[in-house]
């Protein structure tokens, strides 16, 4: 009957969606080709819980209509166990694979978060020197920085040591 090869679909199944699960624990650079694997396995299992829940229905049906007596009768009440087993796997195997989708989502979230981090690292840092810079831009007269011969070199170094410092206080926090 279907059922065994119902059964053994979703064996399949279960052995890829290991398969897939070793190799998103091992990926350094989890990418797309995981995210949709995990989504065509979550359509099989799908199909294979809602073709399970139909031949559920249909033997239930049977079953009740007194037709099959003796024999047959318990025959397909052990179908109608192997069927329901069959539905536990294929919830098991969603579950599963639910879990496999919101790791392979915190480990681009993770991926996405040093990078944020990295830019946000970059504007602090250079956030210092921007309003030293823009301080001396203003070409006010009485500021003596442009009448002073090491005016530029101050401004300079100022704004280079007020970069250094904020890097250095990031690190002294281990904020890098």
């Amino acid at each position: 009957m279907g059922v065994d090869n119902d059964a053994d679909l979703l064996e399949g199944l279960a052995k890829q969606v290991a398969g897939l699960s070793k190799e998103l624990s091992f990926s350094k650079n989890p990418n797309e080709t995981i995210i949709l694997e995990i989504n065509r396995m979550q359509e099989l299992t799908m199909e294979l819980r809602q073709n399970a829940v139909d031949k559920q229905r249909v033997l239930s049906a049977i079953l009740k209509s007194r037709e099959f007596e003796g024999e047959d009768y318990e025959r397909l009440r052990i179908v109608i166990k192997d069927i329901n087993s069959l539905i536990d796997h294929t919830n098991f195997n969603f579950e599963r694979l639910e879990y496999l989708q919101n790791t392979f989502l915190g480990l681009i979230n993770i991926e996405q978060n040093k990078i944020i981090k990295i830019f946000t690292v970059a504007s602090v840092i250079f956030m210092p020197p921007t309003l030293i810079a823009s301080i001396y831009g203003m070409n006010f007269e009485f500021i003596d920085a442009f009448k002073w011969k090491y005016g530029f070199a101050f401004s300079v170094g100022l704004m280079a040591l007020s970069s250094l410092g904020t890097l250095y206080f990031f690190r002294r926090r281990k904020w890098l």
